[in-house]
């Protein structure tokens, strides 16, 4: 699908304009995205030339590997143009750092368990597994109020 975006500050009110062929379900399911007010709590994603939209209670993990950032969900892992530290501000809170390259979603973690170094473990109920860094430490107690 090949999307076009035009920035203009002529526009009082956003809008969009879909052209295809046919009505698909992603079609559908982003024009209703677009209608509706909570259009923040959904993310584009893409996986080679397709663009997907998925909501925050789909993602387990953003994570930045090869200098790309990757979001991972039960069983698919896709592509974003945003660096980390931009997706992160928006983010809900059940969202949270973990090291300088991954932030994890508390909703979909399976264990944490000590590890080397002073750092933590963790593995999420996809059995995707990393690390959480001193640093990001306390931040993660603090959100899993410990």
């Amino acid at each position: 699908m090949k999307v076009n975006l035009f920035v203009s500050r002529d526009i009082e009110e956003p809008y969009a304009d879909i052209h295809t062929n046919e009505l698909t379900d992603n079609i559908t399911k982003a024009m209703s995205i677009l209608e509706s007010e909570e259009s923040n709590e959904m993310l584009a994603v893409k996986k080679g030339s397709d663009i997907a939209l998925l909501e925050f209670s789909e993602i387990y993990m953003f994570r930045v590997e090869d200098k790309q950032v990757k979001v991972y969900t039960e069983d698919e892992e896709y592509l974003i143009k945003k660096p980390l530290y931009q997706v992160e501000e928006s983010l809900t809170g059940d969202f949270v750092r973990i090291s300088k390259a991954a932030i994890v979603n508390l909703k979909k973690v399976e264990r944490v368990a000590p590890s080397l170094k002073g750092m933590m473990f963790i593995e999420l109920k996809n059995g995707l597994k990393d690390n959480i860094s001193r640093k990001y430490l306390p931040g993660f107690k603090e959100a899993l109020d410990l």
